[in-house]
């Protein structure tokens, strides 16, 4: 078998399992994205993907996926979107700006100062043409180590979300969050659900939240995801690791 068809049947299999779990929470389908997290696998993968009908990638290191974007354009449809789904240093910010269509992981005012100046000058030289989407990464258990700002910290949430609305070139979307090791799927979620809802009001668009992986997407869809990340259960095991 194929690579393409080792990728089209697992595609259609997350296809299945995204509209079963939308359609058990009485939602649209159509309302979440799947999200290949292809970090770690080739462009190649990223052009059969493309092929298949997927319009959007995640990648979490910035040298590699600018290096698959370079490789890949004119190759892959124009609409396609980068989504960057990695821990991000404040020093790499601002080229990822140049790049990604779609940022999940931020959550600190240095990271939000220098993606907003990549993207303002993105957007002043032409390179880009709509502002950078901000998903703000919540820690669901309070370790910040691990990446996102606590959930029990409204104001911090707040104040960061208030950074992100009045820097030019980002726009605010969303929440982003992983389950810690061992919790509870169902709760974790629901958490993550709760914090939307809090802020909603204070903003016209619908947000979003980017929370599921392979392994618990359709808890996640039932708390509401619009995004679910899914690596392993579409391209297997990791063929590249990080240096």
């Amino acid at each position: 078998m194929s690579r393409r068809d080792d990728l089209a049947g697992a595609l259609a299999t997350l296809r299945t399992r995204l509209t079963d779990a939308a359609e058990a929470a009485g939602r649209d389908p159509a309302d979440i994205e799947l999200l290949p997290v292809t970090k770690f696998f080739p462009a190649s993968d990223v052009a059969l993907l493309a092929d298949l009908g997927c319009r959007a990638f995640g990648e979490s290191r910035d040298q590699e996926a600018a290096a698959k974007v370079a490789e890949l354009a004119g190759r892959i449809p124009a609409e396609v979107r980068w989504h960057m789904i990695g821990k991000i240093q404040s020093n790499k910010a601002r080229h990822i700006a140049s790049w990604a269509d779609v940022v999940h992981s931020v959550s600190s005012l240095k990271v939000i100062t220098a993606l907003g100046r990549g993207a303002q000058a993105a957007l002043d030289e032409g390179a880009r043409t709509e502002p950078v989407q901000i998903y703000l990464q919540l820690s669901l258990d309070g370790d910040e180590s691990r990446g996102g700002v606590d959930i029990a910290a409204p104001d911090r949430i707040d104040a960061l979300r208030d950074a992100v609305t009045a820097t030019p070139g980002l726009e605010f979307v969303g929440f982003m969050a992983i389950p810690p090791l061992a919790a509870d799927p169902d709760a974790a979620f629901a958490s993550l659900a709760a914090e939307r809802d809090r802020v909603q009001p204070f903003h016209q668009r619908r947000l979003g939240l980017s929370a599921g992986m392979s392994g618990d997407l359709e808890v996640a869809i039932k708390h509401g995801s619009t995004c679910v990340r899914v690596g392993t259960a579409l391209l297997g095991s990791r063929p590249l690791t990080s240096p």
